[in-house]
């Protein structure tokens, strides 16, 4: 008996899911020509397969009725990534923020255009109590 499909993205088809968000609407021969373009060739099958599993997951929605079929990012880049973020933050981090943000900047080297965004988000979340 098959697994039931998880509901969260497999890396796969978060990697599908990234051409939707950058290029809008788009066929499954489309988004293989643009995942071969950048260097990650993956059989037409494959790709095609991933879709109809973010179509049965609600990720995208077809457009049309007749071959080819045409998709489009059904939730937006911030609504997932929010919700990848908040489930990191509390099976990994037990719900602290903190314990989060110290693991990130211990590991990553922030530009100057960063610091200064990180800076202004925690200006304001200090204004507001909250963002």
């Amino acid at each position: 008996m098959a697994r039931p499909r998880a509901k969260e993205l497999t890396e796969r088809e978060l990697e599908i899911m990234q051409v939707f968000w950058d290029h809008g609407e788009q066929t499954a021969q489309d988004v293989r020509d643009r995942l071969a373009a950048d260097g990650r060739d993956l059989a037409y099958t494959t790709v095609a397969t991933l879709v109809r599993i973010l179509l049965e997951k609600q990720f995208v929605t077809q457009t049309n009725v007749e071959r080819p079929f045409r998709y489009q990012p059904a939730r937006s880049f911030e609504e997932v990534s929010g919700n990848l973020v908040q489930d990191l933050l509390s099976r990994v981090f037990g719900g602290s923020a903190e314990k989060l943000m110290v693991s990130l900047l211990e590991r990553k080297r922030l530009t100057k255009k960063e610091r200064d965004a990180l800076r202004r988000i925690l200006e304001e979340t200090s204004e507001n109590g909250t963002r």
